[in-house]
């Protein structure tokens, strides 16, 4: 058995040998021909001999086009969240499938996937956004793998034809001062007082919009005074919260008593509008249903921001504000991190440790610490 590549007049090749089998597959750049490499090895050495199969007639009727909207359909539709489905079905409609919805899947190679890559660039868009959609090719053609039409992913690994240039870190974060955390709030209780309970919930626990939108009374434990986050809505439609895991999180006592001040709010309007029950989501719309993620962001927070004379930052700021004000008062990374709900702490870390106060000061300060002399003064003063 042996999997090995060379370079043939600027393009390089997979060569399969395999027994009696023999096989060359075009596959474009050096680096994707290593990636290949590794992956027709590892199938052979289980016993898979997929990647020595020819393509079909059958295999080769079938477009990138016609496969990725199976795929949404069959695969992102029970995977994935709404958000995440939603993109992945923007950028195969405006980026991939221009390029490569009518090629035959079976014959989609490096030079292929690079090309979207090219294309994308040459409209302007940011590394963030190109790698997004060398992200959905290449969740694509994983798939096209695992089913045995391709013998390796072309799109994997493209970061070299992306680039970091423009592209956005996780540190770049837009947190409210302390100050512009009150001006927003003021705002909110002189000029839209129905909304201020939601902005002050933001504010104090951290939670994302989606997990705010789908908060229900019987999530919130008065006694222990602490929230239980086990549902998030994304284009209206209700899931678990990001990382599919529900988590504990702590309520000051501000934010206990205004949840409790809304409360009785709800039951007089319930009363008073003759609802049946009580809306089970904390916050609702007048007429008692759901809100409307849009409608929050542009009809309510930027008002209010333009309202406090504070710059445009996105809602999911409050988020950041949340766990940066924590840090600067001295919590520990692993408290934020159970806080947040994030999957790792190297998350927390990476996205808000350059906020802590002091670190590298205290850092380059122990470095002046007394310590004893080692050498000739040491032996000469014990002799």
């Amino acid at each position: 058995m042996g999997v090995s590549i060379r370079e043939h007049h600027g393009s390089w090749y997979l060569f399969i040998r395999h027994k009696q089998y023999r096989r060359a597959v075009r596959v474009g750049k050096k680096r994707a021909a290593e990636a290949a490499q590794i992956q027709v090895q590892a199938k052979l050495a289980a016993g898979d001999l997929s990647p020595l199969q020819e393509p079909s007639e059958d295999s080769l009727a079938v477009t990138f086009g016609s496969y990725a909207a199976g795929w949404l359909k069959d695969h992102a539709d029970h995977l994935c969240k709404p958000a995440t489905r939603r993109f992945y079905s923007m950028n195969l409609r405006l980026h991939v499938n221009p390029t490569l919805g009518p090629k035959a899947l079976a014959r989609i190679r490096r030079a292929d996937c690079t090309e979207v890559i090219k294309v994308a660039r040459e409209k302007g868009l940011t590394p963030n956004s190109l790698d997004g959609i060398a992200r959905t090719m290449s969740t694509v053609l994983s798939q096209a793998v695992e089913e045995e039409i391709l013998p390796a992913n072309p799109a994997f690994r493209l970061g070299k034809h992306i680039g970091q240039k423009g592209r956005k870190r996780a540190t770049d974060i837009r947190p409210f001062t302390r100050e512009e955390s009150a001006a927003f709030l003021a705002a909110a209780n002189e000029h839209m007082p129905e909304f201020y309970p939601f902005v002050l919930c933001a504010l104090r626990t951290g939670m994302r919009l989606g997990e705010l939108l789908a908060l229900e009374w019987t999530d919130i434990d008065w006694r222990g005074q602490f929230i239980e986050v086990q549902r998030n809505i994304s284009a209206g439609i209700e899931g678990t919260p990001k990382n599919g895991k529900s988590r504990r999180v702590d309520t000051s006592d501000k934010l206990k008593e205004e949840l409790e001040r809304l409360l009785v709010t709800r039951k007089t309007q319930k009363l008073a509008n003759g609802w049946k029950d009580l809306p089970a989501k904390v916050f609702c719309a007048p007429e008692g249903g759901p809100l409307d993620g849009d409608n929050v962001r542009h009809r309510m927070f930027y008002k209010l921001l333009t309202k406090a004379k504070i710059r445009r930052v996105r809602f999911h700021d409050l988020r950041h504000t949340f766990a940066s004000q924590l840090i600067q008062n001295g919590e520990s990374l692993m408290y934020v991190k159970e806080q947040l709900g994030h999957g790792s702490i190297q998350i927390t870390a990476d996205t808000y440790g350059h906020l802590i106060p002091g670190a590298n000061r205290q850092a380059v300060n122990r470095l002046d610490e007394d310590i004893a002399p080692v050498g000739p003064q040491t032996e000469a003063a014990t002799a």
